[in-house]
């Protein structure tokens, strides 16, 4: 039995039967079973279901987000809206499919007796493990176009999150999509995972999380020739130039790094500041993040919840703790003791390069500011990290900004903006932030095998 903890009160919130070997085994080949009728649809049958989905996982929005809250702590004035936002991504999704998994016919050839074109074809039954910190989210990034490509999808979600799989099923069977096309199992034993990913039934692994989770994944599978697609970490930087709006900037970028109380794979997590403006713009950050209230996320009145859990609650205050230590100034005082889960934001300045909370990904709402001399350094600084996700790069000229954007070693850069995944465009990583595409067009690709064919009509 999984026992998920809730970070509200700290105590047991929901116990998950675990999946066994033999149980796990079953659900892939009620998967693999399952494909060969769903791939015979049209694709214009599996849009019209999937689309319903959308609409089922939507129109219970609210209730679906004060799980989210209960499970991982978000504060439920933002929950609800991650399932509306998780549909419209879907729904964008729905409408790329036709292009993005089109035949292709090839005209290359003066013989009018060979014809030749390409198409895409389903890998069979895919494997999506997603996370806590925004599960719909994460999991429709992968759910939609594999299920629109033709596969038929094993999801399984972080042991702290368990009722966003079973609302998906649930949902899917509410939609008309047959039985197993959908499934979850449900584990935290990484020696299952790796038996599942081994299972020869499955054709493709996505995996979002932390590095050491997908490192492991992609050990699981280096067996195998089936593609694994990863999203892992980041340290996220921006850069605040001396020509930015220092009123507006210091408001998007405090939440940038503290939404979700800093447990965001894209949130900002060091921030360089021409010198010009440092002292201000430290002060209008400090002034902001003063105005965050901590609390309980189910009260509806407060921005910050508990951290996931009382571990990473010690592990975030561990870093800032050797940060101030080793010479950085601090610039909120913590409230109240509200218990082992909640975490207080924090703005550090001062800071020694070797901080780990410049050089590592913090995964908490810690906001370190450092002073740079301007656009070299600050490019230098940015991309001298292990991870590369996303960028921002704040200023009233958005044409040097975008120079300097395109300069920075990540996969994807904003510009007077941050934290924000468009399903219009490819959402990827560099370095150690992962491999492989999602949302976009080209979100398909990895959910398809592309196929040759060559037609002779006559001698």
């Amino acid at each position: 039995m999984l026992t998920t903890i809730s970070p509200i009160t700290n105590q047991p919130l929901i116990d998950t039967p675990e999946a066994t070997i033999e149980t796990a085994k079953a659900a892939i080949d009620a998967a693999a079973t399952a494909q060969v009728s769903w791939v015979k649809l049209s694709l214009g049958e599996r849009k019209q279901k999937v689309a319903k989905l959308l609409d089922v996982l939507e129109a219970d929005a609210d209730s679906l987000g004060k799980q989210i809250t209960e499970q991982m702590g978000r504060p439920i004035q933002y929950t609800p809206g991650e399932v509306k936002t998780a549909a419209m991504r879907g729904r964008v999704m729905l409408g790329y499919a036709d292009e993005a998994l089109a035949r292709r016919d090839v005209d290359l050839d003066a013989r009018p007796a060979i014809t030749k074109y390409l198409t895409k074809e389903p890998i069979g039954v895919a494997l999506i493990i997603f996370p806590w910190n925004y599960p719909y989210l994460c999991l429709v990034n992968g759910l939609v176009p594999a299920l629109l490509a033709g596969n038929t999808v094993i999801i399984k979600p972080s042991p702290q999150t368990p009722q966003v799989a079973e609302a998906v099923v649930s949902a899917a069977a509410k939609a008309g999509i047959p039985n197993a096309v959908i499934s979850a199992i449900h584990t935290g034993d990484n020696k299952l995972v790796e038996q599942i990913i081994q299972n020869r039934s499955i054709g493709a692994v996505a995996f979002t999380g932390s590095v050491a989770g997908g490192l492991a994944v992609q050990k699981a599978a280096a067996g195998r020739t089936i593609p694994v697609a990863l999203e892992l970490g980041g340290n996220d930087a921006a850069y605040v130039r001396a020509d930015a709006d220092i009123d507006a900037t210091a408001e998007n970028v405090v939440d940038g790094a503290l939404f979700n109380s800093g447990q965001s794979c894209c949130s900002i997590e060091r921030v360089y500041v021409d010198e010009k403006i440092y002292d201000k713009f430290v002060d209008a950050a400090v002034k902001v993040v003063k105005g965050y209230k901590v609390g309980d996320p189910l009260s509806g009145k407060v921005q910050l919840g508990p951290m996931v859990s009382a571990a990473s609650a010690a592990r975030v205050s561990k870093d800032v703790e050797e940060a101030i230590k080793s010479g950085a100034k601090a610039h909120i005082t913590p409230g109240l003791d509200l218990g082992p889960t909640y975490l207080y934001p924090q703005v550090l300045t001062d800071l020694s390069p070797q901080d780990r909370v410049l050089k590592t990904e913090t995964f908490g709402p810690v906001l370190p500011i450092v002073k740079v001399s301007g656009d070299e350094e600050a490019i230098k600084l940015m991309n001298d990290d292990d991870f590369g996700l996303t960028a921002s790069v704040w200023t009233s000229d958005c044409t040097r900004g975008d120079e300097i954007a395109s300069q920075i070693e990540a996969g994807t850069v904003f510009v007077n903006r941050s934290d924000y995944p468009d399903p219009h465009l490819a959402w990827t990583g560099y370095k150690l932030s992962g491999r492989g595409v999602s949302l976009s067009p080209f979100g398909f690709d990895f959910w398809v095998k592309v196929k040759s064919h060559h037609v002779k009509t006559a001698a």
